[in-house]
């Protein structure tokens, strides 16, 4: 039998080829199970996502007109111009300002149920005007989706304009609850400073600079349960109640963001920096957001601004619990920093 030169030479080749194939296979196969877990996270994460942009709304339970203190209902428009909202005002009379509750996401205009008639009647008989509302896909406000505050920072400026309009009040008092927290945060950092010029005016957004007031308009803010970033709101959701939640948390609050055109807030350094007086209220068993994170805002708070911050934990109560535990202590911490920065203001004029 004879054997060419170029017979062995081709030989040569095929069996160098062959020996190249199983290194191939492989790394073909790893490939395509990078490929298949990348695609599978994109549609665990868009599932997730969109079924929680998607919530059902916690429709307004009826309340006995009778129980209720004397109110108007009011209908008006967030300031994107596209989503009514509804919301009652509580008058009383020689208010000393307003304040304005803003709901976590899955809540309503009574965050507290009937039992924060309570709270509203203490603020009232205190000389303090009160605004509740339903945001966006919540109680009667129309809107389809919740984005946990990256949008409803326009529902909250959009409560600020009808307020200035229908309250002789000169200034507002925001009380956020929860993601309340975030979207009055956002609300702020939307405002100009008081005394822009028109070129600086011109660099915020169109609808913000027609509504017709700035950060000044805000005199004060409350925070129940505040996260020391935006997401921390809707990572433990994701989490706890979500298919593979364990892996997708870290990928379904930038998949809200996105569809929102937001970013990521810092809210604990925002809250930090207000140049206005603060109350931060919240559970010592908080283990959704963490007592021990909001303990860490409110040191941070009260090292920058101490004479403008007030907090208050109540004992034993978990993630937005506290009212419920301890309502008389919940209404006498608020009412207390109430009288500690806006009554003493009142009463040297």
């Amino acid at each position: 039998m004879k054997f060419s030169e170029e017979g062995l030479y081709v030989n040569y080749k095929k069996t160098k080829k062959r020996r190249r194939n199983p290194f191939a296979v492989r790394f073909a196969l790893v490939l395509s199970i990078m490929a298949t877990i990348i695609i599978v996270m994109i549609t665990l994460t868009v599932f997730s996502s969109n079924h929680l942009l998607n919530i059902e709304k916690n429709v307004l339970s009826n309340v006995p007109s009778n129980i209720l203190p004397s109110y108007s209902t009011t209908s008006f428009e967030s300031i994107d111009g596209q989503t009514s909202l509804q919301g009652w005002f509580f008058k009383t009379k020689n208010p000393i300002s307003t304040i304005i509750v803003n709901h976590d996401t899955g809540s309503n205009r009574l965050p507290f149920g009937v039992e924060m008639i309570d709270m509203i009647e203490n603020w009232l008989d205190n000389g303090y005007n009160v605004f509740l509302y339903d945001q966006r896909n919540s109680g009667t406000s129309s809107g389809d989706i919740s984005c946990y505050g990256y949008l409803e920072w326009q529902d909250v400026l959009g409560a600020i304009s009808i307020v200035r309009k229908i309250s002789v009040t000169t200034d507002v008092i925001l009380f956020g609850i929860g993601t309340g927290c975030t979207s009055q945060v956002i609300a702020y950092q939307k405002l100009p400073p008081p005394n822009v010029n028109d070129v600086e005016l011109s660099q915020y957004d169109k609808n913000v600079r027609s509504i017709g007031f700035d950060r000044s308009y805000i005199k004060g803010m409350i925070f129940d349960s505040p996260a020391k970033m935006s997401d921390d709101y809707i990572r433990p959701v994701v989490a706890q109640k979500e298919f593979m939640g364990f892996l997708t948390q870290y990928f379904v609050p930038y998949a809200i963001r996105v569809s929102a055109g937001s970013d990521n807030v810092n809210l604990a350094a925002e809250i930090s920096r207000l140049p206005m007086p603060v109350l931060i209220l919240y559970g010592g068993h908080d283990n959704f957001i963490g007592a021990d994170k909001i303990n860490q805002i409110i040191n941070e708070r009260s090292r920058l601004n101490e004479s403008l911050t007030k907090s208050n934990m109540i004992t034993g109560a978990g993630y937005l619990e506290e009212y419920t535990i301890n309502k008389n202590e919940y209404i006498g911490a608020v009412q207390n920093y109430l009288d500690s920065f806006f009554l003493v203001k009142e009463k040297k004029i």
